[in-house]
C-alpha cells in the first residue's frame, strides 16, 4: 500500500454480508501518454478480482455497440444528444468488471474510481455505469465521484421511485447500486404520501451505513423518529432480478399493504 494514500475505512464492516462486485465501461481509447500518477489519482493498484478488458474493431467489435441500445441508451440520445453522438464514434471500449478480494475497506472502490478518472484524462469520454443505470459525462464523473476525494456512497447508488400499479396513491422507492458494496438493496412499497420524505431519509441512512461495512440481520426493526413503529426489514431475491441486478432488503410495515 503506498504511504500517501488514505484508506478508505469500512467503519462498520462485519464478514459475510456479501460479496462486491463493479461494473463500469468507458467508451474512446485511452492514448496512455501519461503514466498513472498514484498520488494524483488516488490509486495504488489494480485491486485483486478486479479485470480490466479492451475491445474494439480487432478484438470483438460488437461489443462496443451492445451498450448502445435499449431504454437507457435511447434516454441518453434524448436527453445527452452531444454525449451521445460523441460515444456514437468510438469503435472502442473499455470493460472493467468482477469481485474484489478484500472488501475489508472501500480501496478498492478508491483504486477503480482512479484507474477510470485517468482513462478520462487520457482520451475516455464518457462512462456507463450498468448497476445505476448512469452515463456520465466525464465533468459529471469528476464532480461527483472523484473530487470529493471519499466513498460518497449515494453518489454510486441511485433511488427510484414509480406509482405502485394496484394504487397510483402509494409509492415504491428501491435503490440500485448497492452490489458495488457487497450489501443488499433496498426497497419500499405501498409508501403513503406523507411518508415519502422519511422514507427516502430512511433510504439514505442504509444505503451509507451498509457501504460502510453494516450488516443489516432478518427481520431487522426499523426505527427511526419520523416513521411510523412496526417496520420490519425482510432479506429477498437474486442478482438475476432486473429491477437490482441483487439481493435486496425489503421494509415493510403491515399497515400499508
Amino acid at each position: 500500500m503506498t504511504a500517501d494514500l488514505e484508506d478508505w475505512t469500512r467503519k462498520h464492516y462485519t464478514p459475510g454480508g456479501g460479496e462486491p462486485f463493479l461494473f463500469y465501461v468507458l467508451f474512446g481509447k485511452p492514448t496512455a501518454g501519461n503514466s498513472l500518477s498514484a498520488s494524483k489519482y488516488r490509486c495504488s493498484e489494480m485491486p485483486a478480482g478486479i479485470k480490466v478488458m479492451r475491445y474494439g474493431p480487432e478484438q470483438h467489435p460488437e461489443v462496443v455497440s451492445s451498450f448502445q441500445e435499449g431504454y437507457l441508451w435511447e434516454q441518453l440520445q434524448q436527453n445527452e444528444p452531444e454525449l451521445a453522438e460523441q460515444i456514437e464514434q468510438c469503435d472502442s471500449c473499455t470493460v472493467l468488471r468482477g469481485s474484489p478480494e478484500d472488501d475489508s475497506n472501500l480501496n478498492y472502490l478508491r483504486n477503480t474510481v482512479g484507474l477510470i478518472t485517468y482513462f478520462l484524462d487520457e482520451g475516455c469520454c464518457a462512462v456507463y455505469d450498468p448497476q445505476m443505470f448512469q452515463w456520465w459525462h466525464p465533468r459529471e464523473w469528476k464532480e461527483r465521484i472523484f473530487e470529493p476525494a471519499k466513498p460518497v456512497p449515494r453518489s454510486h447508488t441511485v433511488t427510484l421511485f414509480s406509482p405502485e400499479e394496484h394504487a397510483n396513491d402509494r409509492t415504491w422507492y428501491h435503490t440500485r447500486g448497492m452490489r458495488k458494496f457487497g450489501r443488499p438493496d433496498i426497497s419500499v412499497h405501498n409508501v403513503p404520501s406523507d411518508q415519502k420524505k422519511a422514507v427516502v431519509e430512511m433510504i439514505q441512512r442504509l444505503i451509507e451505513h451498509q457501504a460502510f461495512g453494516l450488516v443489516v440481520p432478518e427481520g431487522k426493526a426499523i426505527r427511526m423518529e419520523a416513521l411510523p413503529p412496526g417496520g420490519i426489514a425482510h432479506h429477498g431475491g437474486d442478482v438475476e432480478d432486473p429491477d437490482f441486478n441483487n439481493v435486496h432488503i425489503e421494509v415493510v410495515w403491515d399497515e400499508w399493504k
